[in-house]
């Protein structure tokens, strides 16, 4: 039986379920930010991407050393491959928890070292600093996705 605190007399009246609902958010959230990731970090093999995002990264202490050992398209390339890897590994959540868990920490991690460029990309435009508050708000839906993830692999293991 469904308890008072899942449905509310409004809930009721129109048929929601809050357990549904909350379930499509999740799904929402995670599978979106994974292909939020791997659909960006494909693009990173364009030039068009490469050129880009060449002025944040060679201002970042965290990403300007890059191009002293690779090419421009190198290190966009490099930058592909982590956010293709990590948005892959969050969608693995239904069959290996614990490496979406991973994932899901790995793009909390991008998105802490992308939000930067707001502080060491110099004479940020509205525009950019507007594209780039996104990522604090994708940062949390990362650590969500990690905790989540986190949990489920500790239940399976309960579980066994």
């Amino acid at each position: 039986m469904i308890d008072a605190v899942q449905r509310t007399p409004a809930a009721q009246r129109v048929g929601v379920n809050g357990r549904l609902v909350e379930g499509v958010g999740t799904a929402i959230l995670r599978y979106g930010l994974a292909l939020f990731l791997i659909s960006s970090g494909l693009t990173k093999f364009t030039e068009f991407e490469a050129l880009w995002i060449q002025p944040l990264m060679a201002n970042s202490p965290f990403f300007g050393w890059i191009y002293g050992i690779t090419s421009l398209q190198g290190a966009s390339n490099l930058i592909g491959i982590i956010e293709t890897t990590v948005g892959v590994l969050m969608a693995l959540r239904r069959w290996w928890p614990t490496l979406s868990a991973i994932g899901s920490l790995g793009a909390a991690l991008t998105f802490v070292f992308t939000f930067s460029f707001l502080f060491t990309t110099p004479n940020v435009s509205i525009e950019l600093a507007g594209f780039l508050m996104k990522d604090l708000l994708l940062f949390g839906v990362a650590l969500w996705s990690a905790g989540e993830a986190l949990q489920a692999a500790s239940d399976k293991r309960d579980q066994r």
